[in-house]
């Protein structure tokens, strides 16, 4: 073997990374594994998650250290059990280890919002609307989405192809839309463990690449959150703001896909039937 082709062969892959942070995430205890001696990494030991995988130690390392191509589903089945993760987290393991085929392509033209959609968006008057793409650009919104989410921003924003509003990148980058989140932390680990199902989906995908790049570079707190690769596809939920005109809000949000293989999907804010929030919402929007 050439040294170049066993340079490759013992590259730290994708699936490999995260096989190890989850195994770092996971104690013997935990794991209903008998400790011996001291351990001078927290976690499981390699050899212990292949047993609880029946696989043997060779194999696993093999596997992790990006030696072993196409393992079977029911292996990486037995390692997501073995590893105790949920459906999202699983789901990404499998996306991983059987990745997409790789195909020169040329470089991909800006993603924008259907004309129909931009019509639904101008339909939903009292409902906050932004329309994004997989790496979070926003492609477009309604005038209470932007209110909502972005009123320092002029409302054409996301039509400036060359420096749309990424709401990931607000998140971390941008202090107006920090503040909106009294709540940043999980906000935060929300926006990293979605931005992660999305580049697991798109492995070539170069402007996502040069996204996370730019906010580890620029965020250590991104940095931190991305290195433990946290995975959930946040499709619903609840989220609190702290807006600077309308004060608390409680809103539930909705992620309606539009184009699964692109990623985009339209963001929809509500408020509870009667709350403040929904007293909130209608003063925001006058």
């Amino acid at each position: 073997m050439t040294d170049a082709r066993r340079a490759s062969s013992t590259t730290p892959t994708r699936l490999g990374e995260y096989l190890r942070t989850r195994r770092a995430q996971l104690s013997p205890e935990d794991a209903g594994v008998v400790s011996y001696g001291a351990r001078r990494v927290p976690g499981l030991r390699r050899e212990e998650l292949a047993q609880l995988a029946g696989v043997s130690a060779t194999y696993y390392t093999r596997l992790e250290q990006g030696q072993s191509a196409n393992a079977s589903e029911a292996v990486i089945d037995a390692l997501a059990t073995a590893l105790d993760l949920d459906d999202d987290e699983r789901a990404h393991l499998h996306t991983l280890a059987k990745p997409a085929k790789r195909k020169r392509t040329r470089a991909p033209k800006p993603a924008r919002a259907s004309r129909n959609v931009r019509q639904l968006l101008g339909a939903l008057i009292e409902v906050p609307a932004v329309v994004i793409d997989r790496r979070s650009d926003v492609l477009a919104w309604n005038a209470l989405g932007r209110s909502l989410l972005a009123g320092h921003l002029l409302p054409d924003a996301p039509d400036d192809l060359a420096d749309r509003p990424n709401l990931t990148r607000m998140l971390f980058l941008d202090p107006h839309h920090r503040d909106l989140y009294p709540r940043w932390q999980e906000e935060a680990a929300r926006a990293v463990a979605s931005l992660r199902v999305f580049a697991g989906r798109s492995p070539d995908d170069r402007v996502l690449a040069e996204l996370v790049g730019e906010l580890s570079v620029k965020s250590a707190e991104f940095a931190a959150l991305w290195s433990k690769h946290p995975v959930a596809n946040c499709v619903s939920g609840t989220k609190q703001f702290r807006h600077p005109e309308v004060g608390e809000l409680e809103l539930t949000f909705e992620a309606l896909y539009l184009a699964e293989d692109e990623g985009q999907r339209i963001l929809l804010y509500s408020a509870e039937s009667g709350s403040p929030s929904e007293a909130a919402l209608r003063l925001l929007g006058r």
